[in-house]
């Protein structure tokens, strides 16, 4: 087993794509079996020697080049556990465990699964985690690139140099592994890979658990196992039809700012008590949190990831954020985080081209580039890729305990030719534009999630009209637990723009959406998206001479929504009537809670969801067409609206809408059950910062027919309202 002075050059020049097979211990012929040779390859080495561990015995070896590169012969037929002793040009002495003497830490049946694209956990064996073996601690480090040359993990470890930290190319599964039995946590890395096209890239661990930050964003070494103590145990989340789910979206960095440090965001753990305390008192059910994995650029808003393992190291260490989500599950508050399989950008250091070829993404920019973003998409016809995506979904439920995942973009997952042109797009292979690939892989994604976390919730930000989004896969439909009715959003935003006066002619934007309610199972959702980019603040696109007015729109479009059918999310600021847009370098003003304007917003937002939270049939009937009907439906001229939710057990809310500043008294609306009414809720209260005017708490029918029922409710309507009034149901 001579090492001819081609391969030494290999080793020299960095292009040795199998360093297991020369480097560490090996038969000088494995055929006798009477010798063995052992090579090592360091840099700034004078002498280095191999002990044996077991006898102490001492091997001196011999330099073969001036660059580092070492081998000795011994007249032994049994391998040995040893180390190595080196002695740099200083004289300083080391002694240290070869790398190149441990077998493979990536079983077979590993790889087979990877390469099948199956391996739920393979968090735990791809990227840098700390392991044992043979007693002995190191840092494993693993990473998919079947088409790379050569890959290094460079660090401080090593200078940086891709001639040392050579890994494995194991079998045929694209998988390049090495162990370093040193003690490497907290220190910054990355793999040096000269790709299929011969040029040498330095990237960023795709399976990494931590991060820098810009400029130099490597992965850190770290440790997956966790001693953090969960003390959610009792926590049982909500996602069955009977739960109110009303979600508060929140961007991590903006939501509050602390003024007297520079301006400087909330931690996680400072984000557990304060924002925790917050959404607790204001009767939200479930934090959404903006993408927290990690990423390079704030102005992001997290949605151009480069860490899917990696919550970001701008709040603290994954402990940290371990330490936010067990919080909130005390308070009995779910989590959400929003996910991003649709993209991903195009920075250096990533995914791009990650192996020399187009590795995660598809190489014909027809199929991979968003041209609206300037990112790439996933290649979701490779098993591996769909092995990543999974596998990071599955290790935020898995090693955060997180409630829910909502996927960002969905729509544009669904299309080929979605933003595009008609040169620009390439159809599937029936000639259609739906891409099959990308509707296989969520499909595969919401079944896996639920089959391993029954409780999950999966949502969908998707904008079209495609089926069966929320329908079960057996039925051919996608799998999401529920879907943001985006139609609704824009229908009821646009009306409740228009000036009251014009409101008579925009009335079907509000009856239009029961049309389709119940076609899927709708969130009902004004996100950060509706106040971003210009488009204003969710006040501001009110109508109004003065905040007051434009105050009055807001509670009784937000009173409209809490009683329409569905599950509810709402943006950070928008809960209070934020005026100004949403500025994610910016703390929300939370200083205009001084302001009844304000202060009643808020007070109506929180008393709406503790309202769908205590009245259980509403929750239970979000999703079902027998728990609606229209009571007022027609009234156009006085833009009125009014509906009846029902429960299974005689339960019964009818809710009013008067959308113009105009009083109605004496307005008569037709009542399917007899008897009191109990007014509930009233938009124009005092305390909201209305007016004052409504209906005694407990109203009783009238006998005469209206609205096709034998008996009506003669109500005052205070302009601008929304009012609830719940069915006193005897014992």
């Amino acid at each position: 087993m001579i090492i001819s002075q081609e391969e030494l050059s290999s080793f020299v020049t960095a292009k040795h794509s199998q360093p297991h097979d020369r480097l560490g211990m090996h038969f000088w012929n494995e055929n006798e079996k009477k010798e063995i040779v052992v090579r090592a390859f360091l840099a700034e080495t004078q002498r280095c020697s191999v002990i044996d561990v077991m006898t102490g015995k001492k091997y001196a070896m011999k330099k073969l080049d001036v660059s580092g590169f070492f081998e000795v012969t011994i007249a032994r037929s049994d391998f040995f556990k040893y180390q190595l002793q080196t002695e740099d040009f200083r004289g300083n002495t080391r002694t240290f465990f070869d790398p190149y003497s441990f077998p493979p830490t990536i079983s077979e049946f590993d790889q087979h699964l990877f390469s099948a694209g199956k391996h739920r956990k393979i968090y735990e064996k791809l990227g840098a985690h700390i392991i044992s073996v043979d007693g002995i601690e190191g840092a494993r480090f693993c990473v998919w690139a079947p088409s790379a040359r050569r890959v290094s993990v460079v660090g401080d470890f090593n200078h940086w140099d891709g001639r040392y930290g050579l890994m494995r190319m194991l079998g045929n599964s694209g998988l390049w592994e090495l162990f370093i039995p040193e003690n490497l946590v907290n220190c910054p890395y990355k793999y040096e890979i000269v790709g299929a096209d011969g040029n040498l890239r330095l990237k960023s661990d795709p399976y990494a658990h931590c991060f820098e930050g810009s400029p130099h964003n490597a992965s850190i070494v770290t440790s997956l196992a966790s001693d953090f103590h969960w003390n959610d145990q009792s926590w049982q989340g909500r996602n069955s039809s009977s739960d109110a789910i009303s979600i508060y979206e929140v961007h991590a960095d903006s939501w509050r700012k602390i003024v007297e440090e520079q301006n400087r965001s909330l931690n996680y753990r400072e984000l557990a008590r304060i924002l925790c305390d917050y959404v607790y008192e204001m009767g939200f059910t479930h934090i959404e949190l903006m993408p927290i994995m990690e990423h390079p650029f704030l102005g992001s808003w997290g949605y151009q990831v480069t860490g899917f393992f990696a919550p970001t190291h701008r709040y603290g260490l994954s402990d940290d954020f371990r330490y936010f989500v067990d919080h909130c599950h005390q308070r009995g508050i779910g989590v959400i985080l929003d996910w991003v399989p649709a993209h991903f950008p195009k920075d250096a250091f990533s995914l791009e081209y990650f192996d020399g070829t187009h590795l995660y993404e598809h190489a014909d920019p027809r199929q991979g580039l968003h041209r609206d973003w300037g990112t790439l998409i996933f290649n979701y016809g490779r098993h591996e890729v769909r092995n990543f995506l999974i596998g990071s979904a599955l290790f935020w439920f898995d090693q955060f305990h997180i409630d829910g995942i909502r996927i960002d973009a969905v729509s544009s997952m669904l299309y080929l030719d979605y933003a595009r042109k008609s040169d620009e797009w390439i159809p599937n292979r029936y000639g259609g534009h739906e891409n099959i690939e990308a509707i296989e892989f969520l499909r595969e994604l919401n079944d896996t999630i639920h089959e391993i976390f029954p409780k999950a919730i999966t949502i969908a930000e998707e904008s079209t009209s495609f089926g069966g989004v929320t329908r079960p896969t057996n039925c051919h439909g996608l799998g999401f637990d529920m879907k943001w009715n985006m139609g609704w959003m824009h229908d009821t935003l646009n009306y409740f723009s228009q000036p009251t006066i014009y409101r008579k002619y925009h009335h079907n934007q509000l009856t239009f959406g029961m049309l389709y309610q119940y076609s899927e199972r709708f969130l009902l959702a004004f996100s950060h998206d509706e106040v971003v980019h210009g488009k204003c603040s969710l006040i501001n696109k009110m109508p109004g001479n003065d905040m007051s007015e434009k105050s009055k729109n807001l509670r009784a479009m937000y009173g409209l929504m809490w009683g329409w059918p569905g599950r509810k999310l709402l943006f950070m600021g928008d809960e209070f009537g934020q005026s100004n847009e949403w500025n994610h370098n910016k703390s929300l003003d939370w200083h205009l809670l001084q302001y009844l304007d304000h202060l009643g917003i808020q007070r109506w937002i929180r008393d709406l969801n503790f309202f769908y939270q205590k009245e259980r049939f509403l929750a239970q009937s979000d999703f079902d067409p027998h728990g609606f009907s229209w009571a007022v439906v027609d009234d156009t001229d006085n833009s009125v609206f009014a509906f009846f939710r029902y429960g299974q057990n005689g339960e019964c809310l009818l809710v009013v809408c008067n959308l113009t500043p105009i009083v109605r008294r004496e307005y008569k609306i037709g009542m399917p059950f007899a008897g009191c009414w109990k007014e509930v809720l009233n938009g124009d209260a005092e305390y909201y910062g209305g007016d004052g005017l409504g209906n005694s708490s407990e109203c009783y029918t009238q006998n005469g027919v209206a609205h096709g029922h034998s008996q009506y409710l003669s109500l005052l309507l205070p302009g601008l309202s929304t009012l609830f009034f719940l069915r006193a149901i005897r014992p």
